[in-house]
């Protein structure tokens, strides 16, 4: 059986939701934050980066989301949440899946890691804001009137993009793309998702707690 070793507040979140979607069995292994907000030491002993998600499955041991995403449906899902390989829809869904961390999550993050520490340095936050505004934009347009990514269908893609925007949104963010809040509203109403959140506690703290 799949062991998932998730991190509360944090991209686990995703792998967790996939589980629930495609109806998997696993064994779920919920780790707490430090006082300083980074991850237990305990993370190391899984896997030599100390993150989550981290998916443990007879002894094959997975990090980073996009990849256990793709394995998860692939090997379990019988690919249903993404398009056939070799479909030119299949190549438009994995440039998606790859985008939101090799390239959207930086200027989101840093926006947000800047806000928790007084804001951005000045020339820092002179590079990273038209990034951030471009990053949002492409995202809003890509959704476009959805429901979902590609269109009609519901895919891996979706789940690793929600994550992104749910923090872009929560911090306010969003505000000039209001499909992108629609398109959250879809995905958290979705009851894979609602019960990974069951499950593994909320993707942010509550910024009032």
């Amino acid at each position: 059986m799949i062991t998932l070793h998730h991190l509360v507040f944090s991209r686990s979140t995703r792998v967790l939701w996939a589980l629930e979607e495609l109806d998997i069995p696993y064994d779920l292994k919920v780790h707490q934050r430090t006082p300083t907000f980074r991850a237990p030491p305990e993370l190391s002993a899984v896997h030599p980066l100390g993150k989550a998600p981290v998916i443990v499955d007879d002894g094959l041991v997975i990090a980073e989301s996009g990849a256990i995403l793709a394995y998860l449906n692939d090997r379990y899902g019988d690919g249903r949440l993404a398009p056939p390989a070799g479909a030119d829809a299949r190549v438009m869904h994995d440039e998606w899946l790859h985008y939101v961390e090799g390239s959207a999550a930086m200027p989101v993050m840093l926006t947000l890691i800047g806000g928790m520490f007084g804001g951005l340095q000045e020339n820092l936050a002179a590079f990273v804001e038209p990034e951030l505004h471009k990053t949002l934009a492409y995202i809003a347009a890509g959704v476009g009137d959805g429901p979902w990514l590609m269109g009609d269908d519901f895919t891996i893609a979706d789940i690793q993009l929600a994550y992104l925007v749910a923090l872009a949104d929560g911090a306010g963010l969003t505000a000039a793309h209001p499909n992108l809040s629609a398109y959250l509203s879809r995905l958290q109403a979705r009851p894979a998702y609602r019960k990974a959140i069951e499950l593994g506690g909320p993707v942010m703290p509550s910024r009032t707690g």
